[in-house]
């Protein structure tokens, strides 16, 4: 039986992801110079302006002006009325409510953040265990940044977006069925200049026996992308979680990660879903699961655990549910030490996803070797 799925992504230069990158930038920043400090800091953007607003809890100083510019300038707006030298930026940073902090401060034992329900995922679609379409769109979203800052298509602007649909048959992926690409551009392009040279130089990410003479290629469907970023449209930090995690290939909480540090489990306990839901199925022990974490706000212990295999499992889901609670402490504390989450590692999850990426603690499959014995 033929399926199809479909997941899309967007570049650094979305006034989404823009904010986030801002977001996380400060933590990384506050991190560096206070590993204990808790922080929730959040952006928001629209033609000309920014917003960074949250609650901080450090005794170090901070300039928060400073570190968007140096972002925003990265990014790549040095044009137009959000060039990061023009635009206009208010800072509205509080401390931390003493109501949350009394339930997250100090101790092996702190509790959650907040309440709320955490999802993790890993399945044998690609090696890094994702999804193949978000996956393929996070490569096609990060290469339309690339030929942009190596010169390569240099009249590409920052804002874009990339969706990829992928053919399944029998639960495996065997074909790209539509690929679409919105890439912003200066006024002296044009539009079949620009679609014979994103087909050349990004879609080519795609590995080409994917590929067949029945993908549709979809190249700025609207026309002309002149006006981009902020100048286009608003943008907020946490606004892109499905991009974030899965491409709506499991179910998502709600919480948003960027700009949050690890005391607040919408974050931590959802890299820590990730690294339960990766090592099980690279020990074996299913093809695919999802594992849902749910917690009470200043309570340690997690409320529930819930797995699901979809069938894959060659244990029952009840089983599997009972093996992570035993193999996996899920208190807050421990989470931000097995992960490390205490360091500022943060600025590079911010845009193409937060899972699949090579280096990141909650990517390792070490725990995979031990939990092989359940196998027996």
């Amino acid at each position: 039986m033929k399926r199809f799925f479909t997941s899309e992504s967007v570049t650094e230069g979305h006034p989404d992801k823009l904010c986030d990158q801002i977001s996380d930038g400060i933590l990384d920043e506050i991190l560096k110079n206070d590993s204990e400090a808790r922080c929730a800091v959040e952006c928001c953007a629209a033609y000309d302006r920014m917003l960074i607003m949250g609650e901080v809890a450090t005794s170090r100083k901070v300039n928060y002006e400073r570190i968007a510019r140096s972002i925003i300038k990265k990014i790549g707006y040095i044009h137009g009325s959000f060039a990061y030298d023009k635009c206009k930026i208010d800072v509205a940073i509080h401390e931390q409510s003493p109501d949350i902090a009394m339930g997250v401060v100090g101790g092996s034992d702190i509790g959650a953040g907040d309440q709320g329900m955490m999802f993790g995922y890993a399945c044998r679609e690609t090696e890094e265990l994702m999804p193949l379409p978000i996956s393929l769109s996070h490569k096609l979203a990060k290469k339309l940044a690339d030929v942009r800052k190596d010169g390569v298509l240099p009249y590409l602007r920052p804002d874009g977006k990339t969706q990829v649909t992928v053919e399944y048959e029998d639960k495996k992926p065997v074909r790209v069925d539509t690929v679409v690409v919105s890439a912003q551009h200066n006024t002296k392009v044009s539009q079949e200049q620009l679609k014979e040279d994103v087909k050349k130089y990004v879609i080519s990410e795609i590995p080409e026996e994917l590929l067949d003479d029945e993908t549709k290629y979809i190249i700025n469907p609207t026309g002309r992308f002149e006006i981009g970023g902020p100048e286009g449209d608003s943008g907020l930090t946490g606004r892109k979680i499905i991009v974030d995690t899965y491409g709506g290939r499991c179910a998502h909480g709600g919480g948003a990660f960027s700009g949050k540090d690890a005391t607040k489990v919408d974050r931590s306990a959802a890299y820590m879903a990730r690294y339960i839901c990766k090592n099980l199925v690279a020990a074996g022990l299913c093809d695919e699961v999802e594992v849902q974490i749910a917690y009470a706000i200043g309570v340690a212990e997690p409320v529930s655990v819930f797995a699901d295999t979809f069938g894959s499992g060659k244990l029952r889901d009840d089983k599997l549910a009972d093996i992570i609670k035993k193999e996996f402490d899920l208190r807050p504390a421990a989470i931000i030490k097995t992960l490390g989450l205490r360091a500022p590692i943060y600025s590079q999850t911010a845009a193409y996803g937060h899972f699949g990426k090579a280096g990141l603690p909650w990517e390792s499959t070490l725990k995979a070797v031990e939990l092989k014995k359940y196998l027996k």
